[in-house]
């Protein structure tokens, strides 16, 4: 579902990512982590379409990011660490911007289910600008999942949130990639991915160091046992990568 192949991201005289490549299955959460400067953003709006890779190719549900941009975009949400709401529009009136960008039909059903799912129906009629960090973020998320799409990237997605919204989200993504979807999730906060994903991509200095399921980096790294801890892993790989 998602496919890159050689990524190269490259800007004047630094190199943001180095020749990146790896596959993520229908149905599989793939964890994205890696120290600050990794390039796990840069990989995800390169995937969204938002910057050109300086070199190789980049699949969404079988399309050419680069290529053929609507087609992959028609597949993709992508929702940033910091999503940018419009101001003076409503929740309500967000969910049907996206309908109507997306062509979403007879979204209404949908839209409403949402708002209840992520406890935003009190917030309906309320603009964007009056919500909280927390309530932006789940409209954000909202907007994401209205015309399910088959390759969902979310960027550090529990900023702001409670709890409670924590909890709706989680389940959301495996109820999403339960259904066929391709997730990728990128976080600094370990125990989320341990708990959430099935698959890990570790980056550093904008190459791979790792790519495969959590028991395949459990394995990778000797002394680690088959119960360690992502944040074992985690640091064991860029360990090894930093020595000479």
């Amino acid at each position: 579902m998602i496919r890159v192949i050689d990524y190269h991201k490259a800007y004047r005289e630094t190199i943001a990512v180095d020749g990146l490549s790896f596959d993520v299955p229908p149905g599989a959460v793939l964890g994205l982590v890696g120290p600050n400067g990794a390039g796990k953003t840069t990989t995800l709006r390169a995937l969204a379409g938002i910057i050109r890779p300086t070199r190789g190719r980049l699949f969404v549900a079988g399309h050419d990011v680069v290529h053929d941009p609507v087609a992959a975009k028609r597949e993709l949400a992508y929702v940033p660490d910091d999503p940018k709401l419009f101001d003076a529009l409503t929740v309500w009136e967000h969910l049907q911007f996206m309908a109507a960008a997306y062509r979403v039909l007879d979204f209404q059903p949908k839209a409403e289910a949402l708002l209840r799912q992520f406890e935003l129906e009190a917030k309906r009629n309320t603009m964007a600008q009056e919500l909280s960090r927390g309530m932006r973020q789940k409209v954000a998320i909202c907007c994401a999942y209205l015309h399910d799409p088959r390759v969902i990237l979310f960027d550090e997605p529990l900023t702001g949130l409670d709890p409670y919204a924590i909890r709706t989200l989680k389940s959301s993504i495996a109820e999403r990639a339960a259904a066929g979807a391709a997730v990728m999730v990128s976080s600094h906060l370990l125990s989320l991915v341990e708990d959430l994903c099935t698959h890990l991509l570790i980056l550093h200095r904008g190459k791979c160091l790792f790519s495969g399921t959590l028991d395949e980096a459990r394995a990778r790294y000797a002394g680690l046992q088959g119960d360690a801890s992502l944040e074992e892993v985690f640091f064991r790989a860029t360990e090894q990568a930093q020595t000479p």
